[in-house]
């Protein structure tokens, strides 16, 4: 990853470090306390940049890499912004046979993105998903906690009306 770009997308508030800061300040001295307080600064952030790791590293004393390498090893952390909007494209195999890729391409052409990425306006992600165990309504995206099924790709552009607050 490109830490320059990155680092230029970093838009951190003070109040959201001031939120971090009180939580490592509070968990810091437990045992095994990294993870909670990775998963708090997730939540304060919606990822977890370089600048946030270090905040971690600076006021808990572990070292940047082992904060990297776990950030890095456990899927339910993200080292690049999510979107307002999340939207997942399942790609298993009962979405993938009924169009589903068909769909992911259309929305990745539609929003100007690619898997993993997010609008430069923070509005969308987009990432591919293997089953999400809603098969019967093949082939299925979901927007943050909206389900979509039965889907084909004329359906998109109505779907991303309904976020276009």
């Amino acid at each position: 990853m490109n830490t320059t770009a990155a680092k230029s997308q970093f838009r951190g508030t003070p109040e959201q470090e001031a939120r971090l800061l009180k939580v490592i300040e509070e968990k810091k001295d437990e045992k095994g306390a990294l993870m909670p307080i990775l998963q708090k600064a997730q939540e304060i952030y919606g990822y977890l940049p370089v600048e946030v790791q270090t905040i971690i590293s600076d006021n808990t004393g572990i070292p940047l890499e082992k904060i990297y390498g776990i950030v890095t090893f456990y899927a339910q952390f993200s080292l690049v912004p999510k979107g307002k909007y999340k939207i997942s494209v399942c790609l298993g195999t009962a979405c993938y046979v009924k169009g589903s890729g068909n769909i992911f391409n259309k929305l990745q052409n539609k929003l100007g993105i690619s898997d993993g990425e997010c609008t430069p306006d923070g509005k969308f992600s987009l990432e591919a998903c293997r089953c999400i165990g809603a098969c019967g309504l093949a082939p299925v995206i979901t927007v943050n906690d909206d389900v979509y099924g039965r889907l084909t790709v004329d359906d998109i552009d109505a779907i991303l009306e309904k976020y276009a607050d």
